[in-house]
């Protein structure tokens, strides 16, 4: 669309010479086999400055894409904007595009951000603004300002990968969602984003042909927790043994990674999958995986799917980091996004529950009454309000310190409360639906979404707010 669009010159008497075209290039396209709207920048043309090219163009294809109902794929290498349009237009404007739509198309339809070069200004906005991003290790970067604004303005020398690479904005700001090896594997992930989406949230999310986990590999799960609850797990390696075969992808698994957020299918229904992640900070909700957990339950609330959150909180992260980082005020934003959504929730205590992140497992009173707040507990389960050891610590602090074996009157305290925090206690009061083998989870699962997917259906349309 658009391909006149651009600069033409012309002699005195008004006839042709020439032209330079528009950095914005926009049009349609298939992404296996489904419609989409796709927008990229010329770099070639004025290093795709933003302000040198048409902007009604590249503006134009957001706003086919939010009229249309089109998921929209935005290819950005642009340098933002140029002061030589003061020169072009004798005049400067108030920033801003007026017609551009960049908020209300997050609630209407997915929208992609692919970094594919340096992304200052209004480039790094068009990544950000996403539900999906990725960028290309050493090659992209994204920053509000470039090295040049960074040493004139602050007076700091500074290279673009170490102002705004992959390091920074994936793995430490939390910016850019993935990063890929190339750009081949950005276009790949883009595509395999997709797939699970729905095109426009009055569309549910497009069911795939099953593909069944090996059943030889369900028995793994009953060792898959160890008993000692000192050791750790991987809980990617559950989530592929659960899922179907292949269909685990993953959003953000360099930042907040305490927490893992992906999407997945289970006998090729899209689902959201949350799980806790012991290997990283004892998989307490730090500040960075409240954000991680608020982003993605928008993600999986805007476009209907269920959300299938495998359990192991041992509560919000403290120490002087997280106060400074404002890890509660994170984690009680994250909050208002679970108990936000109308999506169904199904939880998979799988080894503790403690304290605020431990509560934080899923919605307790919901919209419209939705706060049915359906689990189930695996035999390895633990909560309350505090973890034992440092209950007991704390507790009995005088009494151990007064025994003539502290250790022993120590481990005989834990044990005994061990004892009463056993999950079936809680089953017997039924305060959990049911305590399950670790291998049945995937029966459980399956019989929980036949439920549940066709009551997302059945809720289709726009939610009152877009993503945060």
């Amino acid at each position: 669309m658009g391909i006149l669009a651009g600069k033409g010159r012309y002699d005195e008497r008004g006839h042709f010479l020439d032209a330079t075209p528009s950095n914005a290039i926009i049009g349609t396209a298939r992404i296996e086999g489904r419609r989409v709207v796709l927008s990229a920048d010329d770099f070639t043309l004025r290093g795709g400055s933003s302000e040198s090219t048409v902007s009604d163009k590249w503006v134009y294809a957001e706003r086919y894409a939010h009229e249309m109902e089109l998921p929209l794929v935005r290819m950005v290498d642009t340098a933002g904007g140029s002061v030589k349009l003061l020169e072009q237009q004798q005049s400067t404007k108030i920033p801003g595009y007026p017609s551009w739509p960049s908020i209300s198309l997050l609630g209407r339809v997915p929208v992609v951000g692919i970094a594919l070069g340096s992304c200052a200004g209004l480039g790094a906005v068009k990544v950000a603004a996403t539900h999906f991003s990725v960028m290309v290790r050493g090659a992209s970067q994204l920053f509000a300002g470039g090295p040049p604004v960074v040493r004139q303005g602050i007076g700091v020398a500074i290279d673009k990968e170490t102002l705004g690479g992959w390091e920074v904005q994936v793995r430490q700001a939390g910016v850019v969602n993935n990063v890929a090896d190339d750009e081949q594997d950005a276009f790949a992930q883009v595509r395999r984003f997709l797939s699970y989406l729905p095109s426009h949230v009055h569309e549910a999310p497009p069911v795939a042909a099953p593909a069944p986990a090996d059943p030889a590999a369900q028995a793994w799960l009953d060792q898959a927790v160890p008993v000692d609850r000192r050791q750790v797990y991987d809980p990617r390696r559950i989530l592929r043994t659960i899922l179907d075969a292949g269909s685990l992808f993953e959003i953000a698994p360099l930042f907040g990674a305490a927490l893992l957020a992906c999407l997945g299918r289970i006998d090729g229904q899209p689902v959201g999958v949350l799980a806790g992640n012991p290997r990283v900070s004892g998989g307490a909700l730090t500040s960075a995986a409240a954000r991680k957990l608020e982003r993605f339950v928008d993600l999986c609330d805007t476009f209907h799917l269920p959300v299938i959150h495998f359990v192991d909180a041992p509560g919000v992260m403290f120490g002087l980091e997280a106060e400074r980082l404002g890890t509660m005020r994170d984690a009680l934003r994250a909050i208002a996004a679970i108990e936000q959504a109308r999506v169904p929730w199904l939880l998979v205590i799988v080894r503790r529950a403690f304290g605020v992140g431990g509560g934080m497992h899923g919605p307790k009173h919901g919209p419209e009454g939705r706060s049915l707040n359906h689990r189930v507990a695996w035999p390895t389960a633990r909560w309350g309000s505090i973890p034992i050891e440092g209950g007991v610590a704390a507790a009995y602090r005088r009494d151990i310190e007064a025994s003539d074996d502290p250790q022993a009157r120590r481990d005989e305290l834990e044990s005994y409360y061990h004892r009463l925090s056993s999950p079936y206690r809680t089953a017997e009061r039924f305060g959990v639906v049911d305590i399950i083998r670790p291998s049945e989870t995937g029966l459980v699962i399956r019989e929980w979404l036949a439920d549940a997917a066709p009551l997302a259906s059945r809720q289709l349309g726009p939610r009152l707010r877009t993503m945060r």
